[in-house]
């Protein structure tokens, strides 16, 4: 089977896996990468990332992570959400998770399904293959936009015509020489909604993202006390922040989610503060199973939780923030002060 013949087989079962779109690149398809990436690292907007300087000599450059690769699939796989996400914002008693952490844990569904289509290749024609979902030092967007499967927006993540912006990227490395799909053409015109939404102004221009300021990496990545001029600007956000993503425009062409497991949890969609608060480390290991959020700890959790206690304006709450005033953990005691002054206030 030649090339040709063999990436319109691959797509074919692509789509029978469950993927919505599979475009090809080529390993060097991303040249101007490794450039951004250290200049985003220079200027420190990687915050506590570390794992991002330490790796960008694999990161900017597909090649190096792995030379054997002949062609990169992007596949991607759609999570759109059945409600507006940002309705949830405006219930200050209730927490705001973000969408893609409320379902089962997209690394384990999405990869599960990535290792059975490069089995299905290897069957069909042989030859070897790699598979990285989100936890390997690959540029997952800069890569799905060479393959033309979107591009980045203003908001630095992915934006298809066909699909909106709700779905996760999966990359399928092969020593197969596939033809390489055009890249995608920017479609984000005069729109600066994203760049407008954001609670922190986490955006210092266009297609530029300053991780220090943004919600998700402050509730997710970043470790101990968050900058008090940053607390009150997280509202009810305890875990990630779809505002950028909820805002944009080609939403309107987003298509359903597939997989059943990406379907919001009941008790995740907007959980009541108060009893979130209360949770010790194995009820947050019981109730975050299989969750994309037990991997920040109960501790950062919590202190997630307190923010947005002291952001509720409920006096209700007064009570589940002051008993964890002197929590073992002083991040954790520290969020509960300032929550409890907030709400004192």
């Amino acid at each position: 089977m030649d090339g040709v013949a063999l990436k319109a087989a691959l797509a074919a079962q692509a789509r029978a896996e469950g993927f919505a779109a599979m475009g090809v690149a080529r390993p060097d398809a991303i040249p101007l990468a490794a450039g951004r990436l250290g200049a985003f690292v220079a200027a420190e907007r990687h915050g506590q990332m570390g794992w991002m300087a330490e790796r960008m000599h694999w990161r900017g450059d597909p090649a190096v992570l792995w030379p054997e690769a002949r062609s990169v699939v992007m596949l991607a796989e759609p999570y759109t959400p059945e409600f507006n996400p940002l309705a949830l914002l405006e219930n200050r008693d209730r927490a705001a998770i973000s969408v893609y952490a409320m379902g089962r844990d997209y690394h384990d569904v999405l990869k599960k399904r990535l290792k059975r289509l490069g089995r299905w290749l290897i069957d069909q024609a042989g030859g070897e293959i790699k598979v990285f979902t989100d936890t390997a030092p690959v540029m997952e967007k800069p890569l799905a936009a060479a393959a033309g499967l979107g591009w980045q927006g203003k908001h630095t993540n992915l934006l298809s015509r066909d699909l909106g912006n709700w779905f996760f990227l999966g990359a399928l490395f092969t020593t197969h020489v596939l033809p390489p799909d055009a890249p995608a053409r920017e479609n984000c015109g005069n729109c600066t909604a994203c760049l407008d939404i954001c609670p922190t102004n986490a955006f210092p221009a266009p297609f530029q993202l300053d991780a220090r300021r943004c919600i998700s990496y402050l509730t997710i990545e970043h470790h101990g006390p968050v900058p008090e001029e940053l607390r009150a600007k997280m509202g009810n956000r305890i875990y990630g922040c779809d505002d950028c993503l909820a805002i944009c425009p080609w939403n309107k062409f987003a298509v359903t989610a597939a997989e059943a497991k990406y379907t919001a949890r009941d008790d995740l969609v907007a959980p009541d503060l108060a009893g979130l608060a209360a949770l010790d480390d194995a009820a947050f290991r019981a109730r975050f199973s299989g969750s994309p959020i037990k991997r920040i700890g109960r501790n950062r959790f919590v202190r997630n939780v307190l923010y947005a206690i002291g952001n509720s304006g409920e006096p209700r709450l007064s009570e589940a923030a002051r008993a964890l005033t002197d929590d073992p953990d002083p991040t954790v005691a520290d969020a509960a002060r300032w929550a409890l002054s907030r709400l004192q206030e």
